[in-house]
């Protein structure tokens, strides 16, 4: 793999690069990942998966940082330098960023670059394209009502997951079904335009760099409703509560998000049913009957 990397990074850096050493980092849960430090001087940060579950799997990943990338103020995204999608292993190539601590500063800081993340806007909820959450097929027909894009593109395709794989109980499926059929009386976004969102911003998917500037990466990209995004960070643990008031300073939500975050985060549980199994079944089940009794 060393040889693909040097000639890969050659046109990137301009001149002729080896691998020096690497070091092994945590990685996630799908791929592995290293930092390679460069004859150069530089280092960059290397994803790579013997068998990638999707052939897309790292071009997506790219397109998806490059559209992040778009906020000018918005949350610093690391550069996708090189990709081999064509043989095995497949390996995306991204721009090293070190992580620091959090300082007290940061959740506001990063409150306000999401927000101004957020203020991308397009035509239509979706994307031109289709991506993954996780290893999981995300859809991304656009749609001009966001409420049906959301039901639809994303609580419904998960249901048809989870109802194929046997891994969603009869009662638990219709009442899900009613969920959906009723979703208008629970999502209030009036004036709410589709805002450009992470997508899967848990924990892991961000932190400070050097000069606790934000950084945000493993994107699930598409317009969507911006307080999904919001709802994700409350799903695994929670920001300190400066975050959520200078996001509301920066950019207001309608009333009622406390009354909805738990059913943006409906997707990502039902997601995590579909990859991990049974033991999120009850906490699908939970946030239902939340909201249908």
């Amino acid at each position: 793999m060393n040889e693909e990397i040097r000639i890969l990074l050659q046109p990137v850096f301009g001149e002729k690069v080896e691998v020096q050493f690497s070091s092994q980092t945590g990685g996630g849960c799908i791929n592995q990942t290293s930092v390679l430090q460069l004859t150069n001087g530089e280092r960059v940060f290397l994803k790579f998966n013997s068998h990638p579950p999707h052939a897309d799997f790292f071009a997506v990943e790219g397109k998806g940082l490059k559209l992040l990338a778009q906020a000018e103020k918005g949350p610093r995204i690391p550069k996708p330098l090189a990709l081999q999608d064509s043989a095995k292993p497949s390996f995306l190539i991204l721009e090293y960023v070190e992580e620091a601590s959090p300082g007290h500063d940061f959740p506001a800081r990063f409150a306000r670059s999401l927000a101004e993340l957020h203020r991308i806007t397009d035509n239509s909820f979706g994307l031109d394209h289709d991506n993954y959450i996780g290893s999981t097929p995300q859809k991304n027909a656009q749609e001009t009502n966001g409420i049906h894009f959301f039901r639809d593109q994303r609580l419904r395709t998960q249901q048809e997951l989870a109802r194929k794989s046997g891994k969603l109980p009869l009662a638990t499926d219709k009442n899900l079904s009613k969920l959906c059929d009723r979703i208008e009386n629970y999502l209030d976004i009036s004036e709410e335009k589709p805002a450009l969102i992470h997508g899967d911003l848990w924990s892991g998917n961000y932190f400070p760099d050097r000069d606790q500037f934000p950084c945000v990466f493993d994107p699930a990209v598409y317009f969507g409703l911006r307080e999904a995004d919001l709802a994700m960070t409350e799903l695994f643990g929670r920001l300190p509560q400066n975050f959520y008031d200078a996001y509301r300073e920066a950019f207001p939500l309608n009333p009622g998000y406390k009354e909805r975050k738990d059913l943006y985060n409906l997707y990502h549980l039902l997601n995590h049913l579909n990859l991990f199994g049974g033991s999120y079944l009850s906490s699908v089940e939970q946030v239902i009957r939340r909201y249908i009794g």
